[in-house]
């Protein structure tokens, strides 16, 4: 088809749990649609929409992929994204792309905790709500029984448009309870026929709700339906479900069996009929604090809401146009950084698969491959004036240490990291000066195993984790003297320097320097590389070759040599000083405590509290939250820092939290040793 003017796109995002059959349903979407020959399958790995290595190997999504179809004059754009918590990025980008989120549930499993936190980021996204129940031909399928799930987590404007004939390996086709008809999938094409007698009575009280809902959407028709008890028509219940849907005042339920394409067809027909197209989506908030509304009008402006590597092509930006009409060999301005970026090619794309088109209007979807420095997030526009606001993306909280595997990784694995994380925000590089290590952060230990994946095989850069280092500091109980006497003679001019300091615990201010020496026992012009000295050595601590912190150093006594004193023997004398001194003042290891806000259901803090007690953690307090229980906590960072698959586990995947390093404390007896010899293992092998 040519390109489609706004009212005639629908751009819908597939989100749910993981496993609930999002793929298989966008594969049979495509397939009912006439745009692929043949269903494409997951499990037998030819699906055209999980077609990454990852994705073959793995049997599920980890990647947003793209798909449209052209159904009754009206373009589709299917946006399929994971449905595991490490890859939640993705569905963000998907929901802020989307006017409708299509909310796949497994008939047999019901709603599970990924769907019930993308619910809630939909909702505050403002994105419409609708829920498919998928996989009604399995053993155990429940309708009744899931769609009373939905109804107790989301509330009782979710309503049924189709209802299942049969169940399990019975389940023949759907009622359209909008139309009162009833579809079978036979063959390569749907039949249509009246609804048999043994559904009238479902199908006529899954109608009456449905009615008792959409009504809300007018006034006049409430008042009509409601105070004087008249039904409503076909046409006036038709006219009022798509003001239902966006507003949120209906969420309608379809239901479907993916692979046997049974109740497919029909849920086009209703995407086309009663989903929203963009312009009922509301205006998009700037980063100004500002809004545009999504028009054809105007000059063009849009949005990257995902960027992907392509081996073959590279760089491609998905974007969703805002405002106008964008069109092949056009210049644009990307806001963030002021730059022009010249638009080439406007591409579509079904998986991995692309093809060019002549333009694409507002508020529909387009792939712009090859732009210079254009990355998730940016905005581009006509003159770089126009930034729309950041996707709500979760920080990353799971660092890992990342090095390359051999030599010759070194050079490639740097830049390679760098493409990486440009593609993928809810990934964080960044360089620890502190512990030497490059440190990878993401969602989870899922999403870092797969980002070295594709560094081996997109970039062929070998890498490895490596245990992640924590800032451990120490520090003095004590005060102490002692002297450092740096003396070398070399044939020629020698070296002398000589101190001596007192060193004295300084609890919360830091390291402070006291100049004590009277009668020029050390000149002037030496007094700073002392001070030098005891700094540098102060990098490198006594017990574990961690930084000293919160020490007060005079320097009080000394001599020197006419000809052989210079700065840098008493810095040498400084650092031998401070060395034995610091082993007298009494020197402990500090580490780092974290600040945790965990949010969690009310039936699993009391299994949250009593885990962060046997981490050496402490409650700080409990407050309500929108979860349940919000449980405030300090505990040692090296306890928590893996802490996301860890709550994850001990919550069934309901629990959330934040981290914060927030002050240092003596770490207990029976943990220095290990940590002692820990760093001393490292400094032998480095």
């Amino acid at each position: 088809m040519g390109a489609p003017t706004t009212e005639k796109v629908r751009n819908v995002v597939l989100v749910g749990h993981g496993g609930a059959g999002k793929t298989s349903l966008a594969e049979a979407v495509l397939h009912v649609a006439g745009a692929t020959s043949r269903l494409g399958s997951v499990d037998e790995g030819h699906s055209n929409l999980d077609y990454d290595a990852e994705e073959i190997k793995r049997k599920n999504s980890v990647n947003l992929a793209l798909a449209h179809v052209a159904h009754k004059g009206v373009k589709v754009n299917i946006i399929d994204t994971p449905g595991y918590a490490d890859f939640i990025g993705d569905a963000i980008a998907g929901l802020a792309a989307a006017e409708m989120a299509l909310f796949v549930v497994d008939a047999v499993s019901g709603p599970q905790v990924q769907t019930d936190r993308l619910w809630k980021l939909a909702g505050e996204m403002g994105v419409a709500r609708a829920v498919l129940i998928n996989r009604l031909d399995k053993e155990n399928a429940d309708f009744e029984g899931t769609m009373a799930a939905l109804e107790e987590r989301y509330g009782h404007r979710i309503g049924s448009v189709q209802v299942p004939m049969g169940s399990e390996a019975s389940f023949r086709g759907v009622i359209d309870v909008i139309r009162m008809k009833a579809y079978h999938h036979e063959g390569d094409h749907e039949e249509v026929g009246d609804v048999p007698e043994e559904y009238v009575a479902a199908a006529e009280t899954a109608r009456d709700k449905l009615t008792e809902l959409v009504a809300e959407a007018d006034d006049d028709l409430m008042e009509k339906y409601l105070l004087e008890g008249e039904p409503l028509n076909q046409d006036e219940l038709e006219t009022l479900l798509d003001k239902a849907i966006a507003q949120g005042i209906f969420v309608p339920t379809f239901v479907t069996s993916a692979t046997t394409l049974q109740g497919v067809e029909d849920l086009l027909d209703e995407i086309v009929s009663f989903f929203p197209e963009p312009t009922a989506h509301g205006p998009i908030p700037t980063h100004d604090g500002d809004s545009r509304e999504i028009t054809p009008e105007g000059d063009v402006s849009a949005f990257v809401f995902k960027t992907v590597s392509d081996p073959y092509v590279g760089r491609l930006s998905l974007v969703k146009i805002v405002t106008g009409t964008l069109t092949p060999n056009t210049e644009l301005v990307n806001s963030r950084t002021g730059k022009k970026e010249r638009v080439g090619h406007v591409l579509q794309m079904v998986g991995k698969e692309s093809a060019d088109v002549e333009a694409a209007a507002a508020g529909d979807i387009a792939v712009l491959p090859k732009l210079g420095e254009t990355l998730t997030g940016d905005t581009l526009s006509a003159d770089g004036s126009v930034a729309y606001s950041a996707m709500p993306f979760p920080e990353p909280l799971y660092p890992v240490a990342i090095q390359a595997k051999t030599k010759a990784d070194e050079d490639k694995l740097g830049v390679a990291l760098n493409k990486l994380v440009e593609e993928e925000p809810t990934l964080q590089l960044t360089r620890d000066e502190e512990t030497h290590q490059t440190v990878l952060a993401g969602l989870g230990d899922v999403q870092i195993d797969i980002a070295i994946s594709r560094l081996r095989d997109r970039y062929h850069a070998e890498a490895e984790t490596i245990e992640l280092r924590i800032p451990y500091r120490e520090t003095i109980r004590k005060k102490a003297e002692a002297q450092g006497r740096h003396k070398k003679q070399t044939g020629g001019s020698g070296q002398f320097g000589d101190c001596w300091l007192r060193l004295e615990p300084n609890p919360g201010q830091g390291y402070e320097f006291v100049d004590e020496i009277v009668g020029g026992r050390i000149p002037r012009q030496f007094i700073p590389a002392v001070d030098k000295g005891i700094q540098d050595t102060m990098t490198q601590g006594v017990l574990a070759g961690y930084p000293v912190v919160d020490v007060k150093a005079a320097v009080y006594d000394g001599s020197y040599h006419s000809v052989d004193s210079s700065e840098i023997a008493f810095k040498t004398a400084a650092r031998i000083a401070f060395r034995a001194a610091a082993e007298k003042a009494d020197p402990i290891l500090l580490e780092p405590i974290a600040t945790l806000q965990i949010d969690v259901p009310d039936e699993y803090a009391g299994a949250v509290m009593g885990d962060i007690s046997s981490m050496r953690g402490r409650i700080l307090g409990m407050d309500t939250s929108d979860a349940g229980q919000r449980i405030n906590a300090q505990v040692p960072y090296a306890e928590v820092v893996h802490y996301s698959p860890h709550l994850r586990s001990i919550t069934s995947g309901t629990g959330t939290y934040s981290i914060k390093i927030e002050g240092y404390e003596q770490v207990p007896g029976d943990q220095v040793a290990k940590i002692v010899e820990q760093a001393q293992a490292e400094k032998e092998s480095s």
